[in-house]
């Protein structure tokens, strides 16, 4: 069994990874598990991403693990000036390679995810009635409407006012969509082979980490 450590942006993704993931994977022979991108001082719940965070993190885990991964949102890099996700990837390859020992590419595959983790959530809007405070048949339609302007879920696009989870929480009546408790919740109801039929990078990454394994 390949025990694989995923880099998450924060606590929801860590759920997402432990809860959906690692199931999934299981049958592939690999044994993931979640760890947060935290700060030095162990008080920050994740978020504040970069290259070089995320590579010191990768390097801090890569002698723990058997492989090791990310989960971060392309949305939320502060240093990604105009970078592309590939080019973000790569970047964060080549600075955890710098400063590990023995750094061997074929076990580390760093991911960013397009462009934020509630993307994948629009792969199927109605499993947001989990938020059962806020359902409503307009919250779906408005959810349904967003999920239907996009080619697939990954597109929708990354401006501060229209980023994925800022669309869920302008539809959700204030207060009643809660990321870390709904977000996994509603992973979980859509299902991971859902996501990938409609999210074609997500489906690419999770292939890669069942081929580790195989």
């Amino acid at each position: 069994m390949i025990r694989l450590c995923i880099i998450c942006e924060g606590p929801t993704e860590v759920e997402f990874v432990n809860r959906c993931l690692e199931p999934y994977l299981r049958p592939s022979g690999v044994s993931a598990y979640g760890t947060v991108l935290s700060a030095r001082s162990g008080r920050h719940r994740g978020g504040r991403v970069t290259v070089d965070r995320l590579a010191k993190k990768i390097s801090l885990h890569y002698s723990e693990a058997d492989r090791v991964s990310t989960l971060v949102d392309f949305y939320g890099f502060q240093d990604r000036a105009a970078r592309t996700r590939a080019q973000l990837e790569a970047d964060i390859a080549a600075a955890a390679r710098d400063i590990t020992t023995g750094y061997d590419p074929r076990y580390v595959l760093p991911y960013v995810q397009m462009h934020e983790f509630e993307g994948l959530l629009f792969t199927n809007p109605t499993h947001f009635e989990w938020a059962e405070d806020g359902w409503s048949e307009d919250v779906k339609a408005k959810l349904m409407a967003v999920a239907q302007a996009f080619p697939n879920p990954e597109d929708i696009n990354d401006s501060p006012e229209t980023a994925p989870s800022k669309r869920i929480l302008s539809i959700f009546p204030e207060g009643t969509y809660s990321k870390p408790e709904h977000g996994p919740l509603i992973a979980e109801a859509i299902g991971i082979d859902a996501m990938r039929q409609k999210c074609a990078q997500f489906d690419a990454w999770v292939a890669h980490l069942q081929a580790w394994g195989n």
